[in-house]
């Protein structure tokens, strides 16, 4: 028998053979996509931090052994619960585009329908990190010293990378990478590091501890207006982005109440656009008229069959209507009414997918990080970190160990679209968040699901299982999932494998393009985490996703 060896190992396949039970904890509780991230977040806890303080650990971790997916150079949303007063508080960290920017311009580039994916034009001034300042200027307890220390060991002295973790990597070696100077900060001899390598990130780690030095406002300004931006905008104007000095200076994070609806007596909450979460909350107001418990068990052709449809809806309304909120102002109080929720499940013909309607058309990536909060007091923190596609644009500055996002590829081209193209303006985003109250305004819990326009249909789905059927957080994210992909106004829907061949074979019936996902294609549908608590005796119960790497701890 050849003796196993973590160098010479080869990447494992993706399947599905173990089972998962659910955590449970009642002195704090962090899930995340990655141990060495959840580990982070459970240091903070244990120092006497709280929830706001363990959320920006495990950002920042993420930000080191997650590169393909999140980072310093993306943006971030976050949906705080204060337990003392049951109030939730939005806050939008994403960025604006290039003051320079027109749609005129992009135009005589000879540009249409949208940006390029991958190109600098595409990258929007980063707001992640502002984001992870204000959080714990307002709500925090620690210093970022003590905060960014996990993060800033595991880049100086190094981190294992994980399975799927490495598979992501890998999809970006050599286009993307290699590409950029500044790219061999995220390489391996080269090459991008295999499962179970030990990587460093000397450059990182020496961004976050220098600007764990300072209070969180003061590091605040030094990366907006400091060396940091200025290598930033160097790397941007050099690959024939638009991105200034000036943009980065007057970035500032967006404060405000979440938006949310009632499903099955209690209370959904997400952020309000740019966020999408405005298309959960649409499919969800449009499920309440539907009594799913009744069409079946949670694969039957039957419930798919509204899911889909209800999701569909929410796509059409929600790309018609998100845009940065200081330019559009999209009509929540109509759109998320209870008589509006009516008219649209009743535009769902129980037997035959809607080939007619103007539905939106999502795209898919994976490239998010989600992870959750709760501490002994019973504040809850949900947060989505993004660079948006795998590494972004792959752009990385030189010496700052970070690529940059490409969130600005959302922007419409469409001068008549509220999501249009426009200098300093924030796009439609993906990254949602979501937090679930009791009526009598308690934590019922914090979830999401990340992956592009996969979040918005795993909140949806991971809500229902929880609220339709009882699930605990587990349960409800082992759940097989269905994902709505790019494709004509029917949307062609993916299916999670295990769901049985009748349930295809009915779908397809009903007019359903369907197509089977297996193996690594899996990361389509989402990585999620959901941590729960009992109202009367504060128990917390969280489950961490199967189809990542992540997993959920707790203290006692």
């Amino acid at each position: 028998m050849i003796p196993f060896e973590i160098s010479k190992h080869s990447q494992p396949e993706f399947i599905f053979n173990s089972r998962r039970s659910p955590v449970y904890a009642t002195k704090g509780m962090v899930a995340s996509s990655l141990p060495l991230a959840t580990e982070a977040g459970l240091e903070m806890l244990r120092s006497g931090g709280n929830a706001a303080d363990a959320s920006i650990a495990v950002a920042a971790a993420l930000a080191v052994i997650e590169p393909c997916s999140t980072g310093l150079g993306g943006d971030g949303f976050a949906l705080f619960y204060n337990a003392a007063d049951n109030k939730i508080s939005s806050l939008n960290g994403s960025g604006k585009s290039a003051r320079e920017m027109t749609l005129k311009k992009i135009q005589d580039m000879g540009i249409h329908g949208s940006l390029p994916e991958r190109h600098a034009l595409t990258v929007n001034v980063p707001g992640a990190f502002g984001m992870w300042c204000d959080l714990i200027d307002r709500y925090g307890t620690l210093t970022l010293s003590k905060i960014f220390a996990p993060a800033t060991r595991y880049a100086k002295e190094g981190f294992p990378v994980s399975p799927v973790t490495a598979s992501l990597w890998k999809t970006g070696e050599e286009e993307i990478l290699m590409a950029s100077p500044g790219g061999i900060n995220l390489l391996l001899n080269g090459k991008a590091p295999r499962a179970g390598e030990i990587m460093h990130n000397h450059a990182l780690g020496e961004v976050l501890r220098q600007l764990s030095l300072h209070t969180p406002q003061e590091a605040k300004k030094m990366f907006y207006t400091g060396k940091i931006a200025k290598k930033i905008v160097k790397a941007v104007r050099e690959n024939g982005g638009m991105l200034s000095a000036e943009d980065m200076s007057a970035h500032e994070s967006l404060w405000g109440e979440s938006i949310k609806t009632e499903y099955r007596g209690y209370e959904v909450h997400e952020c309000p656009p740019n966020g999408q979460g405005l298309a959960a909350l649409l499919a969800l107001n449009t499920l309440e008229n539907i009594n799913l418990a009744d069409k079946g068990n949670p694969c039957s052709a039957e419930r798919l069959h509204y899911q889909i449809e209800a999701m569909r809806l929410g796509f059409a309304d929600a790309r018609l209507h998100i845009a940065d909120p200081h330019v559009y102002k999209t009509p929540l109080t109509t759109l998320l009414s209870k008589e509006y929720g009516t008219k649209r499940a009743h535009e769902i013909n129980p037997e035959k997918a809607n080939q007619d309607a103007e539905h939106g058309v999502p795209l898919n990536s994976s490239d998010t990080v989600y992870f959750n909060v709760i501490d002994k007091d019973g504040n809850g923190c949900s947060v989505v970190n993004s660079i948006y596609m795998n590494f972004g644009t792959g752009i990385v500055p030189e010496d700052l160990g970070f690529p940059l996002q490409n969130r600005g590829h959302n922007f419409s081209l469409d001068p008549n679209h509220p999501n249009v193209l426009a200098p300093g303006k924030r796009t439609y985003h993906t990254i949602i968040p979501g937090i679930c109250l009791r009526k009598n305004g308690s934590l019922h819990s914090v979830f999401g699901v990340m992956g592009g326009f996969m979040q918005p249909q795993g909140h949806m789905q991971v809500i229902s299982a929880m609220l339709d059927d009882g699930a605990d957080p587990q349960e409800a994210l082992n759940r097989l999932r269905f994902c709505i992909e790019s494709g004509d106004a029917g949307g062609k829907v993916c299916l999670e494998e295990g769901i049985s061949d009748e349930t295809i074979k009915q779908l397809s019936e009903m007019g359903h393009q369907v197509e089977m996902k297996s193996g690594y294609e899996r990361v389509l549908f989402g990585r999620g985490q959901i941590i729960s608590r009992e109202e009367e005796t504060g128990t917390l119960c969280a489950g961490c996703d199967p189809r990542s790497d992540g997993v959920a701890g707790g203290l006692c």
